[in-house]
């Protein structure tokens, strides 16, 4: 059996190699306790044949997401200075996690569980209960397997397995929690809330980071990444998408009179001033604020889907969650049709997730 290789980034990484049995903490494995999950999204004759308001963008933001995912995960962890002279610039293969072109990560994994469990509505320990069974069951896995989860995520799923706390408490709420495992898998949250108040927007946000990542710096930075993608739903363009997000999100920090401590991480993304930052100072860790900067910055220096999640991906590092994270904005952005086919058509199960969105567009719209 291969040992486990471990990355140090902001939030660690453990690679999980086929057929493992358990994880490895401290040096030590243990057996799963839980039973196998399957998946379970039922292929209901109740799915209306005619498309509803959301289907296209639902399809557009998910599929968004995945593709940028796929498109970093054989590059992840590689440096960008690498990424210059060879570039990504189409759908690969293997690399890092020696993994078949189209093979998507736990980013869109988690993503596609949080849209499958708000189809029934929204509820903290389903949507727990649809983690547990991503993790210990492999639902919605492109191939049968776990094969990349961070650290903090799998410490709070660890939490929700065992219930020592409730679901909005499970995740890790000190300074060092602040990996991008809540943003990377945030964005189906969008579709529910954006007709919401902003306390109850923020509120909702918070306990579902909160599952995985509850320090106020990966919550607050879930809350702008929605607010731009809320703008971005209403159909506004990409520029004045940001523009009208991060107002909405100063506002709010404002009202509520958040830590200017914290909002001070945030200056240089609720100033308005990510276009301007010169591509050596976007950083691409697995830092949740660099996240959120790589993906607006990719996403305001380009003009195209295809643009944006290739900029993201070539910035190296963590580079499945920056193509994951931009392209579900971009997705958002430019739709499901400036996406290119081919590397749509190369995602693992791509029938199934266009089913889940259907059924997810669907549902959020009763």
């Amino acid at each position: 059996m291969r040992r486990l290789r471990k990355y140090l980034l902001s939030e660690p990484f453990y690679v999980l190699p086929p057929g493992f049995s358990g994880f490895l903490k401290s040096g030590k494995s243990f057996p799963l306790k839980i039973p196998i999950f399957v998946n379970e999204l039922v292929y209901s004759s109740s799915i209306s044949k005619t498309k509803t308001t959301l289907e296209y963008p639902v399809k557009s933001a998910l599929f968004g997401l995945a593709v940028g995912d796929a498109l970093g995960v054989p590059v992840e962890f590689v440096g960008r200075s690498w990424l210059k002279r060879f570039p990504v610039d189409d759908m690969r293969g293997y690399g890092t996690h020696d993994q078949p072109p189209g093979t998507w990560s736990d980013d869109s994994s988690l993503s596609f569980c949080l849209a499958e469990s708000l189809c029934h509505g929204y509820d903290l320990s389903n949507i727990a209960e649809q983690f547990l069974a991503w993790c210990f069951g492999q639902k919605w896995t492109p191939h049968g397997e776990v094969f990349d989860v961070g650290a903090a995520t799998l410490s709070a799923i660890e939490r929700l397995r065992n219930r020592e706390l409730p679901p909005h408490l499970a995740g890790g709420m000190d300074e060092g929690s602040n990996g991008n495992g809540s943003l990377m898998r945030i964005l189906p949250l969008v579709f529910f809330i954006h007709n919401k108040p902003a306390e109850e927007r923020y509120a909702i946000i918070s306990d579902v980071s909160s599952m995985t990542h509850g320090h106020f710096r990966s919550v607050f930075s879930c809350f702008v990444y929605l607010e731009v993608a809320r703008q971005l739903l209403w159909g506004k363009p990409v520029a004045d998408a940001y523009k009208e997000g991060i107002a909405t999100a100063r506002q709010f920090a404002e009202d509520q009179a958040f830590n200017r401590r914290e909002l001070s991480y945030f200056s240089r993304t609720l100033q308005g001033k990510i276009p301007e930052v010169h591509e050596d100072n976007i950083y691409s860790s697995g830092y949740v604020v660099h996240t959120l900067e790589a993906s607006l910055w990719s996403l305001l220096t380009t003009s195209s889907y295809s643009e944006a999640v290739l900029r993201a991906v070539n910035l190296g590092e963590d580079t499945d969650t920056s193509g994951a994270v931009t392209g579900g904005l971009a997705g958002l952005a430019y739709g499901f049709d400036d996406i290119p086919a081919d590397w749509v058509e190369q995602l693992a199960r791509v029938e199934e997730i266009e089913y889940l969105c259907t059924a997810f567009a669907e549902r959020i719209c009763r």
